[in-house]
């Protein structure tokens, strides 16, 4: 009776917090804050398992979140150039290893068009020095798709998925190649990032190391950053510190690389080539 009473319980306990899990997504929470508590509380009690709330949790980013976060930077994008003979690009996309590369012009805010490094593969079986007078590189271009930096993610990705793109060229208010970015950096911020030593528990963006150093994630939102740290940065033009961060640098920063702003030393823990993870701050 006793194991009947506990696993009617069990089941009533269980259909208690599916029925929280229901209205978190029904509209009764009052803010984001709430929704996500009631998430990790669910979480907390077996009712999601933890990857099943980072993906939940990446896709409240994605919602937020803004192309110019995530996009490859314009000094690091991989371009062919539509003079280059095979013979010049190839041994540049076998280097690279991508799968699709901006074909430009005079320089990279002429892209013309996205080679599919597939479309190479009819060039195989020819001598490269062959092909310089037969093969036109534009006759197998892709058209480029363009979006401005100020694109939520959440609409990129269901235009991806729409039109079939996985890569999209970026472009400032004044029409100028800013970067690019593709649907697998979308995924990537739904998914989660690569952990390593360095990473903060999945539930802060904010961890103090000792008294005056904080292990802080680049995709904390400006305004938490702000609540902690008293702090004064503008989220007009950004919504993370770490677009704050990247903005100041003028460049994608590499590991141990520092910047000083507004009385923070921001020191990169982690990155990769196309953006900041983890920052390690210390107010000066």
């Amino acid at each position: 009776m006793s194991d009947d009473r506990s696993s009617v319980n069990g089941t009533a306990s269980a259909k208690t917090w599916l029925e929280k899990l229901t209205q978190a997504f029904s509209g009764d929470p009052k803010n984001r804050t709430e929704l996500l508590d009631q998430l990790r509380e669910a979480q907390s009690n077996q009712v999601l398992d933890p990857e099943s709330l980072s993906i939940i949790e990446g896709a409240m980013q994605v919602s937020e979140m803004q192309v110019r976060e995530i996009m490859i930077p314009r000094a690091q994008m991989e371009c062919v150039e539509l003079s280059q003979p095979p013979i010049e690009f190839i041994p540049q996309i076998i280097k690279t290893a991508h799968s699709r590369y901006p074909v430009i012009g005079e320089n990279k805010d002429e892209v013309i068009g996205i080679l599919l490094a597939k479309d190479l593969l009819s060039l195989a079986l020819k001598d490269l020095q062959d092909t310089k007078d037969q093969f036109c590189l534009k006759d197998i271009l892709r058209p480029a798709t363009f979006v401005p930096e100020s694109k939520r993610l959440i609409v990129l990705l269901n235009e991806f998925r729409t039109n079939r793109n996985h890569m999209a060229i970026v472009v400032d208010e004044y029409g100028g190649v800013s970067g690019l970015v593709t649907i697998e950096d979308v995924l990537e911020q739904i998914v989660g990032d690569i952990e390593d030593e360095h990473d903060v528990e999945e539930d802060y963006y904010i961890k103090q190391l000792n008294e005056n150093n904080f292990i802080v994630k680049a995709l904390t939102p400006i305004e938490d950053f702000n609540e902690h740290f008293q702090s004064q940065f503008s989220d007009k033009d950004y919504d993370t510190i770490g677009g704050i961060v990247m903005q100041n640098f003028g460049h994608l920063p590499k590991r141990s690389e520092s910047v000083t702003i507004e009385g923070f030393e921001f020191q990169v823990l982690n990155a990769d080539n196309r953006r900041i993870r983890l920052l390690r701050v210390t107010p000066v």
